[in-house]
């Protein structure tokens, strides 16, 4: 199977069966440190804990991708969300398909992230590993723990490009 995809501008609606969008767009706030600061809480849900399973915060240095980028395989988490957080104002990409058994090539899509906003993954949401536009830093929120966090899915016959 031959596959072109071309990422699309992202929104909570077109990536909510997806995961969520890292943002404080439609939050309530709460005056904090004497006025100098404002917070806004549960700005995503994190699913960490299933089979016992914590939260960690990490931090990902990733290499900027050229394109047009061949995509060679896809990876699930089946036990825990995974955020993505660009450390400085940037615009990424992400590659994904509905959680299932396997990828369906025939589903996959592809989002263009604007500076200022991050994204979290449903557990169980197909995606390609993090596609920076630059070299540069992302802080993850995952899960540790015992179990396989992660099932791999090769596309060794199929010619599949993310054009950008």
């Amino acid at each position: 199977m031959e596959i072109t995809i071309e990422p699309k501008p992202i929104n909570k609606e077109n990536f909510s069966k997806y995961g969520e969008l890292v943002s404080t767009e439609g939050l309530k706030s709460i005056n904090i440190n004497n006025g100098y600061a404002k917070r806004f809480d549960e700005a995503v849900k994190l699913d960490t804990r299933q089979d016992r399973g914590e939260t960690t915060i990490s931090i990902f240095s990733a290499v900027k991708r050229t394109f047009p980028m061949k995509i060679d395989m896809m990876e699930q988490h089946p036990l825990g969300s995974q955020a993505f957080i660009p450390m400085k104002e940037t615009t990424f990409l992400v590659l994904v398909a509905p959680k299932s058994d396997k990828p369906d090539l025939n589903k996959i899509e592809s989002f263009i992230i604007p500076p200022g906003i991050g994204i979290n993954y449903k557990t169980g949401t197909w995606h390609f590993p993090l596609i920076s536009t630059e070299d540069m830093n992302f802080l993850v929120i995952d899960r540790k723990g015992s179990g396989n966090n992660l099932k791999i899915e090769n596309f060794d016959k199929d010619q599949i490009v993310l054009k950008y």
